[in-house]
Parts: structure tokens; sequence; C-alpha cells
């Protein structure tokens, strides 16, 4: 007979706000917690923050950095299994022949590394008088564009400063992305101005969604992370957000909804490719 597919058109993710301290392995205990919380509320898809098991710091990287795979991976690789959830693991600082990386490794449930993302674009800012970072001074970026498959839909990833650039989030799309992660932390002179205009722009330039996961805000902290962390339509509508503190955001990941939103305003048919294009120049 005819075997009938059913195609999952909507899917629970959770966006884990962590609190990120100077121990770590109290960081990667607490990750695992909540990713187990998540996972019972039946996120299918469970993103972490930018720098989870470390401070934010330049200072930092070196000090916590750790070859992939790893102690910070090797709980991931676990909470995804034991959880049967896609896991994007945030960042970590990664260590690889000399080098330093911003790195955000994603599991499969059944436990298996399915995609690593080095950050491609550094933090390299100076606002006299209220930010300078430079993340350069110990980062090496990376340099292939970073997708994974579910059973649900195409995932593009990208780390905190990548969602500056829009071209990025329009090649995930137009290579089929239908949501797009971001996990990141903005401070408290670009998070006020630019984090959530940046998440409703990319998803409103290539009708999908957008997730992005901040640590936690500790004032104590050197680097003082914005928080926020939120979801965002394909229509640019901000459909799930975290205060500054500690806690698990959640919103239903709806495919019908990209495809009705896709069809009444059909600009991806609508581009004068004869005109322009964005292309990727480096397959990832």
């Amino acid at each position: 007979g005819i075997k009938l597919i059913k195609s999952t058109n909507k899917f629970s993710l959770a966006v884990v706000q962590l609190r990120v301290s100077k121990i770590k392995a109290d960081n990667l205990g607490r990750a695992q917690k909540l990713v187990k919380e998540a996972a019972g509320q039946g996120a299918k898809v469970v993103v972490l923050p930018e720098c989870f098991n470390s401070p934010y710091g330049t200072g930092f990287f070196a000090e916590y950095a750790e070859k992939i795979p790893g102690e910070s991976t090797r709980v991931l690789s676990e909470a995804a299994r034991d959880c049967g959830v896609y896991l994007v693991g945030g960042s970590i600082p990664e260590k690889d022949g000399g080098k330093l990386y911003n790195t955000c490794s994603v599991f499969g449930p059944d436990g298996k590394l399915l995609v690593k993302h080095r950050k491609i674009h550094l933090f390299d800012i100076d606002v006299p008088g209220k930010i300078r970072f430079q993340e350069s001074e110990t980062l090496s970026p990376g340099n292939r564009l970073s997708m994974f498959e579910t059973p649900f839909c195409k995932v593009g990833v990208g780390i905190c400063y990548d969602i500056r650039f829009a071209e990025l989030a329009h090649i995930y799309a137009k290579k089929g992305c239908q949501l797009l992660v971001y996990p990141g932390a903005f401070n408290m002179t670009t998070g006020p101005a630019h984090w959530e205009l940046l998440q409703r722009g990319r998803a409103v330039d290539n009708q999908v969604y957008v997730a992005t996961a901040s640590p936690a805000r500790d004032e104590s902290a050197s680097y003082v992370a914005w928080g926020h962390s939120s979801v965002v339509n394909p229509w640019g509508e901000v459909i799930s957000k975290a205060g500054p503190e500690e806690s698990v955001v959640y919103a239903d990941i709806d495919l019908q909804y990209l495809a009705d939103v896709r069809q009444q305003i059909p600009i991806t048919t609508q581009r004068r490719n004869d005109l322009y294009s964005v292309n990727s120049v480096q397959e990832g």
C-alpha cells in the first residue's frame, strides 16, 4: 500500500539563558539540568548560550579552552542522547593546532556531533566611552558555513557577531534553512540598541524563524551580557523573550505558518537574480 509520511509542521524549541560562573563544572552541571528540564517540557531542539562553560572575555578564553571532543562537548553529547533532543551547544573556547576558536557544537538525539561552527566574524568593536572588545587578540575566525538537518527543518548556525552579517543569513535561507540559531552575548551598549532589531531583521528579510541564546546577565562580570534570549517568527514578531535573569524560554516553530508568510509576501520568487545575487564562495 501507499506509505503515508506524516510531515511534522510544528515543533517546540527551547532557548536556555544560562547563568555562567567562573566554575566550569557548575556551568556544565547547570546546562545539563536545564536541557533536561527543556526536554521534559517537550522541546525537540534546545539552544544554549555563547560561551556557556566559561566567563566571556579575552582573558578567559585560553584558560577555559578545550579540544573537541573534550569535557564540555562530552557533557553536551550525553545530554542530547539522554534527552533525545537536537542540542545546539552554545559555544565554548576551542583549542586546536595552537589556535583558539569560538565554537558551537551541535549534537543529534543519538549524541553524535552533527556540525561544528567556528564563529566566522570576530567581535572587534570600539565605541568610545562605552565598550571596546577585540576577540581577534586571542581568537582565530572559522571559515565555513554551518547547517544541520532535523526531521523538522534544516537549521543554520551563527554565533553572536555573525548575526550582523545579513549575507550569512540570506545564504542559509537560500540553502533551505527555515530556522537560524545564534548563541550570542551582546552587551549593555549593543544589546538595547541592536539585539532585537538584528534578530527581527534577519527573520523578516529571509522569512525564517530566528532564535538567540544569551547568557543571563551578571552585573559583577567583567563583560555584562544583555540577556533577553528570544525567538522571532518569519513575520518579524518576537514570539518568546527572556528577561535578564536565568531562564528557559519556549516557542513553537510552525513551518506551515512560515510557508503561509512566504506565499503572502513572495519575496523569494520575486528576487531580481538578473540584477544582483549573494553567493557563498566557500561551501559549508
